[in-house]
């Protein structure tokens, strides 16, 4: 007799078998929540509003964009571009991480994805706090910073850039080149680096800049993202056997395997990057429906593919 699956079940099928994408969503929506109801039970329990936030998931969540405290509290370089303190800021992030994630994966895969959500937010953060120190009016506004937004600028530049003639439907309607719309969020922040606003302008460009980076030689072995996966691989291989790192690759159907070198490795995923780029340019020419059959299984399984 099959039972039928829970809420909760399809929530765990979603995180473990969805693509990069739905898993920063979820981590994002899980962080936000427990964060809230946590403190909104404090707050029934001691009477002070905003007391759990404040006293105990600042310290832990927030980037502290003042030198003493950035130094005594660091994770909130990582912690940070995972947390949302405000429902409309939360809900504005991920429908924007949505759409970016969705294309990214498209163009590359989902482990290059997180690799830019991550540094990306890490080196808009440094951005923000190096800028609290440079600038005094920067002091007067608030000394910690949260959400996803520097993660995001990165991910949404980083596409603009790499296929800046790729256009998209502006309120389901208005077809407009990405690139003019990556150009009028970056000019935006730019002039809104002097208010007091309670938005992390630097932290946007921060992000924005190291998505220009992120896909400058994007396919050679000096391209930042690419090193640095190469380091977590290394770092990997120091706690786990040499043949973990390999792929094996079977022969004619038959129990044995061999393991494809470096180079083997780099070459296929060259070839299935140009092929990919090529069906790109098709759809950006002559719309979705213009793919055969083997093309759309194609694409589908280089977004699937992390």
């Amino acid at each position: 007799m099959q039972t039928e699956r829970t809420f909760l079940d399809d929530l765990k099928y979603q995180f473990k078998h969805g693509n990069m994408t739905i898993r920063l969503l979820f981590i994002n929506i899980i962080v936000f929540l427990a964060v809230r109801i946590i403190d909104v039970f404090v707050d029934l329990s001691t009477g002070v509003p905003g007391s759990f936030i404040s006293s105990i998931a600042n310290p832990i969540f927030s980037l502290q964009t003042d030198f003493w405290g950035f130094i005594t509290h660091p994770w909130g370089l990582f912690t940070s571009i995972f947390t949302h303190y405000d429902f409309f800021h939360l809900a504005f992030n991920m429908i924007f991480l949505y759409f970016t994630g969705k294309i990214f994966e498209q163009l590359f895969d989902q482990r290059r994805l997180l690799y830019t959500y991550i540094l990306g937010g890490v080196f808009g953060g440094l951005l923000e706090v190096i800028a609290h120190g440079v600038f005094p009016k920067l002091q007067m506004s608030s000394d910690f910073v949260v959400g996803a937004s520097g993660s995001i600028m990165a991910i949404f530049v980083a596409i603009a850039f790499y296929r800046p003639h790729l256009k998209v439907n502006l309120f389901g309607i208005l077809p407009v080149r990405i690139i003019i719309l990556a150009v009028l969020f970056i000019l935006s922040d730019i002039l809104g680096l002097s208010n007091i606003d309670g938005t992390a302008h630097f932290a946007h460009l921060g992000g924005a800049i190291f998505g220009m980076i992120s896909i400058q030689n994007p396919h050679s072995s000096s391209n930042i993202l690419l090193r640095t996966e190469a380091f977590v691989h290394w770092f990997k291989s120091l706690f786990s056997s040499s043949s973990s790192t390999k792929m094996k690759v079977k022969r004619g159907g038959g129990s044995s395997a061999r393991h494809k070198t470096d180079e083997e490795y780099a070459a296929e995923k060259k070839m299935r990057q140009d092929q990919t780029d090529k069906i790109l340019d098709k759809i950006s020419k002559s719309g979705y429906e213009s793919l055969t059959k083997k093309e759309k299984e194609f694409l589908f399984n280089q977004s699937n593919n992390g």
